[in-house]
């Protein structure tokens, strides 16, 4: 469709209806809408399908603010008869006092602004049929790869996103695209059974397929490298990261940290390193759904704030946390536009966006050049961080043996990392110029629950880490 929702405008009068009259009974009143249309496209070596990701959703959320407390309200119709009960049910349940968390929020100040913001899927708009050609191409290639191979899958989900926030003082509109491309495949080879994987992102469906072709071949490549890997010998390596690490690291080590919603509830340590060092001077950190395109990327949250490009770490320097408007009113700071929801039938949190280190001056084949001994770590698997002890694990996919700055032909897989947030940070030394690249693809949780999408990324770093 690539347009934005016919049915919010629809709506649009019923809503701001609804604000005018919860604007006579509270002290602040704002109405999120959401439409979100998404497929996934999958095909493999035996089957293909069509099904709507999990995050397509279409509905209201209301929040109103009495007495230095918030409160929430959501549903997934509106007409002109379902206003007063809507009204009488939001009336209730403040008079029932079951808001967000009684935490003495102060209200929310916002300056006028009507605007509407769009960014459209670039590339050949496709059939369903069309699609599901294109991707049956590509499993070919990589199930024709070598005869080791058990199976090749590829997927793509488009999805577009439409999003109005009415308050008092703000009337926003937004519309925007993503592509969400993935390659998987299996193989058998000397009793061994293992599999690689890509997954990337993209706002053009021309350079989504392209690449596709070439990611199943690297795919292939890699699962069938790993049926020779061996498990790494746990001791503390210098590592050099591919940007997926790096971003793993940025995510973990200083992104679910500097969440300010815990700063409120004192479950984030980062709140008592604020000016401070926390990483070599070789590190600035950003988080934001303005810091650049990707899957994150938005131009107003859930809670109608405007994206972002908020510095994090300057030259190893804690310059920053990020924050939703509840927990920035509390803190009496400004919020970062980082308020955002799994759904509209969720509470808005404070959650990363688009989270990466900046490129410095050094290039790949300097750094690798450098190392005595250690790995080249690639393709993020999973991580975990605690953000009141800055504790942290990440896990890649592989490593590749670096021996006197060369590449030894030994690989390693899987690669569990794990340390002290700042040890690690400082022992940083080195940033590449020519491995930049932020990947949005996957999804985060807030501790077990409440998934957004995110991206991260930077360029590949050299630093010091436990390994095993």
């Amino acid at each position: 469709m690539n347009k934005f929702s016919p049915y919010l405008k629809q709506k649009k009068k019923l809503l701001k209806e609804l604000i005018n009259r919860l604007d006579e009974k509270f002290e602040f009143a704002s109405v999120l809408a959401t439409d979100v249309v998404s497929k996934n496209y999958m095909v493999d070596t035996k089957i293909s399908g069509i099904s709507p990701s999990n995050i397509t959703e279409a509905g209201f959320v209301v929040r109103v603010y009495k007495d230095h407390k918030y409160y929430e309200y959501s549903f997934n119709e509106i007409k002109a008869n379902l206003i007063d009960k809507i009204v009488s049910e939001i009336e209730l349940m403040v008079n029932q006092n079951k808001g967000i968390e009684d935490l003495k929020a102060t209200k929310i100040t916002e300056e006028k602004l009507t605007k509407k913001f769009k960014r459209l899927t670039k590339g050949t708009q496709l059939s369903d049929e069309q699609i599901l050609a294109k991707l049956d191409e590509v499993v070919k290639i990589g199930a024709n790869f070598d005869k080791a191979v058990i199976n090749a899958r590829a997927s793509i989900e488009f999805s577009e996103f439409s999003k109005m926030y009415i308050s008092a003082d703000r009337d926003l509109e937004q519309f925007y695209t993503w592509i969400n491309p993935r390659t998987f495949v299996l193989v058998g080879k000397d009793d061994n059974i293992k599999y690689a994987y890509d997954g990337f992102g993209t706002n053009d469906s021309d350079y989504a397929f392209s690449h596709l072709k070439e990611s199943i071949v690297d795919v292939a490549k890699l699962a069938l490298e790993l049926c020779s890997a061996s498990m790494p010998t746990p001791g503390k390596y210098t590592i050099i990261t591919d940007p997926s690490i790096t971003g793993l690291i940025a995510h973990e080590a200083f992104g679910h940290g500097l969440e300010m919603d815990q700063f409120v509830k004192d479950r984030a340590k980062g709140a008592e390193y604020m000016g401070k060092r926390v990483a070599s001077k070789h590190v600035t950190m950003h988080d934001g759904a303005k810091a650049t395109v990707s899957s994150a990327s938005y131009f107003f949250d859930d809670e109608g704030t405007l994206a972002q490009d908020t510095v994090i770490i300057k030259k190893g320097i804690l310059q920053s946390g990020i924050c939703d408007a509840v927990s920035a009113s509390i803190l009496g700071v400004k919020p970062t536009g980082n308020g955002r929801r799994e759904s509209y039938k969720h509470k808005a949190y404070t959650r990363m966006t688009n989270t990466f280190f900046d490129k410095k001056d050094k290039t790949l084949e300097e750094m690798i050049a450098s190392v005595d001994y250690g790995y080249y770590i690639a393709i993020t698997n999973n991580g975990m961080e605690d953000p009141k002890n800055w504790g942290i694990q990440c896990t890649a996919l592989y490593g590749r043996e670096i021996v006197n700055g060369k590449f030894s032909g030994k690989i390693v897989s899987p690669v569990v990392m794990s340390g002290y947030v700042i040890d690690l940070l400082e022992s940083i030394s080195m940033v590449a110029k020519d491995t930049f690249d932020i990947i949005g693809s996957g999804s985060c949780g807030k501790g077990y629950k409440e998934w957004v999408r995110v991206s991260d990324g930077g360029a590949s770093i050299k630093a010091e880490v436990k390994i095993g």
